[in-house]
Parts: structure tokens; sequence; C-alpha cells
């Protein structure tokens, strides 16, 4: 019969298994939904970045694809500041 340590060991790595899955699962449909949202009515840039920032808690591909859109953007925004100025 297992001890009372093994049990609350097995069921906080179970738990913890299952956040990480939660995470996984969210991440990958918020990252659909602004897929899709590219060509549908909708915020679908922004709705990628989200689910980029979820999923890079897990994945490193995520968290470099979320800095690279962050280095974009930052770009993008100085494009239009510069053509606002220049008016």
């Amino acid at each position: 019969m297992a001890t009372l340590e093994t049990v609350v060991t097995m069921w906080i790595s179970t738990v913890t298994q299952a956040k990480r899955v939660l995470k996984i699962v969210v991440g990958f449909t918020v990252l659909a939904a602004g897929a899709a949202m590219l060509l549908l009515p909708g915020p679908g840039i922004v709705t990628i970045a989200i689910g980029l920032a979820i999923l890079s808690a897990e994945f490193v591909w995520a968290r470099r694809w979320l800095e690279r859109m962050k280095r974009h953007a930052g770009t993008a925004r100085d494009l239009v500041r510069r053509r606002h100025n220049s008016r």
C-alpha cells in the first residue's frame, strides 16, 4: 500500500501535468483562432500574439516567434510615427 507521501507526490505530479496540457491546448486553440481571424473579422495578430505568449511558457519556438513579433511591431510603430510626424 502506498504511503501518504507517495500519494501526495503522485497527485501533485498529476495536477502539474494536467496544467501543462491545459496550457498547451488553450495556447494552440487561441493561436488557431488568431490564424482564422486573419481571414475573418477580428484582431488576428493580437490573438496570435496571445496564443504565442501562452505557448511560450512551454515551448522555446513560441518564445522566439513572440520575440520576433515584438521586434516587428516596434519597427512598424516607429514607421507609423515617422510618417505621422512628417505631415
